[in-house]
C-alpha cells in the first residue's frame, strides 16, 4: 500500500507542475501586445528627447507622436479585449493541462501493471539472495522429482537382443556383488537403455567399491546419471556428487557446467552466468558443454541483468561438407589422400582430446565415404561407450551411424 501512495504522490506532483506551466503559458514574460505598448510609450519619450536636443523639428515631432499614439491605442485595445494570441491560455489550456495530467497518472499505473509486479514488495539484493539460499536448501530431492517424471523410456524401445544381454549382465552382477568391472558395465549399459535410476544405483556401488580411489569422473558420471533421471534437474544428491568431483578435479568443465545449471535453477543467475561465461572463454570450442551453454547463456545473462552479446561460435576442426565437396574436383588419388589426411587428424584428436557428438558422427561418415566400414563400426562402438550416459549426444552419433549404413 505504501508503494502505491508514493507513486501516486509522485505522479500527482508531476502532473500539477506540468498543468501550472501550461496554464500560465510563458511565465514571467509579457504578452506581445503588452510588450508593444511599453515599447511605444518609450518611443514617445525618445521623441521628446530628440526634439529637445534639436535632432528633429517640431513638425516631425508632432507627426511622429501622432503615429506612435495611434499604435498605442491599438495595442491598448488589444490588451483590454484579451485578443492577444500569445498570452495566457484560458479554457483550452486548462483542458489540455487536465488531460495531460490524467494521461501521466494513468500511463504510469498502466506501465507498472505491465512491467512491474503488483502486490509484491521491493525485492532488494539481500532479500533475493536470502530467497535463493532458501530455495537451494528446500528444493525437492532426487526421489521426489523422479516420482513426478512421466512414465516410459525417454530413449525409446531398445533392441530386444540388447535387453536380453543387459538382463544377463544384471544377473551376473547380482551373483557377484563385489565385482567392480561388472558394476561399471552395468551402470553404462543401464544408462544406454535409459534406465537412469538403475544406472546411478550401479554407479553408486562402483564408487563404494573403489572407496578413496574413486575419481572425479566416477562422481561426475554419478551426477550425470542422476540429472538425466530427472530430465535436467540438479537435485541435492546430484550436487553432492558434483562437489565430490570438483574436490578431486576443481577445473572439471562438465562438473562446473552442471553447478552453473544448479545455480540458475535456484535463483542465482548472476553466479550461474559467471560460471558459464568462464567456461565459454576457457574452451576448448569442441567441449561437450559449450553447445548447451551457447543455447542458454543469453537468456541467463538477461535474468542476471548483464548486457551480454554472444560471441561467434568457433568452427569445429575436421573435414567439413565443403571440404568433401572441394575434393570432388581433384584427381582420385589426390582426393583420397586429402580426405585420409583430414580424417586421420580428426580421429587422432577425438582419441586423445575427445570431441562433440557431431564430430564423432562426422568421423563415422568420413570412414564410410572412404569405404572403410570396419573403422566406421569401430568408431561407432567406441562412441556408444563414450556417450553411454548422455542420451542426446548418443542420439546425434547414432544418426550419423545410420547415414553411414551401420544401423
Amino acid at each position: 500500500m505504501l508503494f502505491w501512495i508514493i507513486i501516486g504522490v509522485i505522479a500527482f506532483v508531476a502532473a500539477v507542475i506540468l498543468a501550472v506551466a501550461l496554464v500560465k503559458g510563458r511565465a514571467g514574460q509579457d504578452a506581445p501586445a503588452a510588450y508593444d505598448l511599453q515599447v511605444y510609450r518609450d518611443q514617445l519619450k525618445e521623441v521628446d528627447k530628440d526634439l529637445a536636443r534639436g535632432v528633429i523639428n517640431a513638425e516631425d515631432a508632432e507627426r511622429t507622436r501622432a503615429e506612435i499614439s495611434r499604435r498605442i491605442l491599438a495595442a491598448d485595445a488589444q490588451v483590454k479585449a484579451g485578443n492577444d494570441t500569445g498570452g495566457q491560455p484560458q479554457g483550452l489550456g486548462r483542458v489540455l493541462a487536465v488531460g495531460v495530467g490524467a494521461v501521466m497518472v494513468a500511463g504510469s499505473i498502466g506501465l507498472y501493471m505491465t512491467l512491474g509486479a503488483p502486490g509484491y514488495g521491493d525485492l532488494g539484493l539481500s532479500y533475493r539472495i536470502e530467497q535463493a539460499k532458501l530455495m537451494h536448501e528446500t528444493r525437492p530431492s532426487q526421489d521426489e522429482v523422479e516420482a513426478q517424471m512421466p512414465p516410459g523410456n525417454p530413449m525409446g524401445e531398445p533392441p530386444a537382443e540388447y535387453v536380453v544381454l543387459v538382463e544377463k549382465l544384471r544377473k551376473a552382477v547380482a551373483e557377484r556383488p563385489d565385482d567392480l568391472q561388472g558394476h561399471q558395465l552395468l551402470a553404462r549399459n543401464e544408462a544406454a537403455l535409459g534406465n537412469f535410476k538403475d544406472a546411478y544405483t550401479a554407479q553408486t556401488k562402483v564408487i563404494g567399491l573403489k572407496g578413496d580411489a574413486a575419481t572425479a569422473q566416477d562422481y561426475l558420471d554419478l551426477a550425470d546419471m542422476m540429472i538425466l533421471a530427472t530430465a535436467g534437474y540438479v537435485s541435492p544428491d546430484a550436487e553432492k556428487a558434483l562437489l565430490a568431483a570438483l574436490a578431486r578435479e576443481p577445473r572439471n568443465g562438465a562438473a562446473r557446467y552442471y553447478m552453473g545449471l544448479m545455480l540458475a535453477q535456484t535463483g542465482r543467475p548472476d553466479r550461474a552466468f559467471a560460471t558459464w561465461d568462464a567456461l565459454m572463454r576457457e574452451g576448448p570450442a569442441n567441449a561437450p558443454w559449450i553447445a548447451p551453454i551457447r543455447d542458454q547463456i543469453e537468456e541467463l545473462a538477461s535474468r542476471a541483468g548483464v548486457n551480454y552479446q554472444l560471441p561467434p561460435a568457433a568452427e569445429m576442426k575436421g573435414p567439413s561438407q565443403a571440404d568433401m565437396a572441394a575434393a570432388q574436383d581433384m584427381s582420385a588419388e589426390d582426393r583420397q589422400q586429402m580426405i585420409r589426411g583430414m580424417v586421420s587428424q580428426l580421429a587422432e584428436r577425438l582419441g586423445t582430446e575427445g570431441g562433440t557428438p557431431e564430430e564423432w558422427a562426422r568421423l563415422i561418415s568420413a570412414y564410410a565415404v572412404l569405404g572403410e566400414t570396419d573403422k566406421a563400426q569401430t568408431v561407432w562402438n567406441e562412441a556408444q561407450q563414450v556417450f553411454a550416459d548422455k542420451a542426446e549426444a548418443l542420439a546425434t552419433v547414432r544418426a550419423g551411424a545410420e547415414k553411414a549404413g551401420l544401423q
